[in-house]
């Protein structure tokens, strides 16, 4: 689990980093524009940020990350006691709040929560750098996380757990379609060739006149 985290008290940074680094891979910012700059490089599972930083707010800074089609859930810290800052956080997209000062105990028991809630352990190692979450319907890699249809991560995760085999067409319209509902063979491909985009077509091979291939 690779979290980002944004704060720019150093005392806090400093216990929050030294125990979460204990369970966790965590890359720590100082200011929203390193931040972003992090979220826009690399991908992670989980973002905790504190609101009142340098630069843009943390809201501000998941606002526009969500903007942008990311679904990391995020944790925001804060230490504001308003309810107006509550409301904005969950508004801008965010998924649970701690409020200052807290035990690290607490942010990791919320984590593990956030773990669960996004069946994080659902996740799949598909490539040497390529993890495919069914549950959340995400793609990641060493640069970025794609989030793909349900339909897609429903034909990768049918490829990934028939690896080295040769899926036909039929095979994958008779498993994940009711019968009034198969879309034509052109869907297939549509959704094939997306994949194939995101993950490789190294991993994805086109077999001619049979089908697919994951490898």
């Amino acid at each position: 689990m690779k979290i980002l985290f944004l704060e720019d008290d150093p005392i806090i940074a400093e216990s929050v980093l030294e125990f979460l680094s204990e369970s966790y891979e965590v890359r720590h910012c100082f200011s929203s524009q390193e931040a972003l700059a992090c979220a826009e490089d690399e991908a992670f599972s989980l973002y905790i940020f504190d609101i009142n930083v340098p630069g843009i707010s943390g809201i501000e800074l998941l606002q526009s990350l969500r903007s942008f089609n990311d679904a990391t859930p995020a944790i925001f810290i804060t230490a504001y006691q308003e309810l107006s800052y509550l409301t904005k956080g969950f508004d801008a997209g965010a998924n649970d709040f701690i409020r200052k000062p807290f035990e690290v105990e607490e942010l990791a028991v919320r984590i593990e929560n956030i773990r669960r809630q996004f069946s994080m352990d659902a996740e799949i190692k598909i490539g040497e750098s390529i993890y495919f979450n069914r549950m959340t319907h995400q793609i990641g890699t060493q640069t970025q996380k794609v989030s793909i249809s349900l339909k897609e991560s429903q034909i990768l995760f049918y490829l990934v757990s028939h690896k080295n085999r040769v899926v036909s067409t039929e095979e994958l319209l008779q498993n994940l379609w009711e019968y009034d509902e198969m879309p034509g063979h052109d869907t297939i491909r549509t959704y094939i060739k997306n994949l194939r985009q995101i993950v490789g077509k190294e991993h994805i091979v086109n077999i001619r006149a049979a089908g697919y291939r994951f490898e």
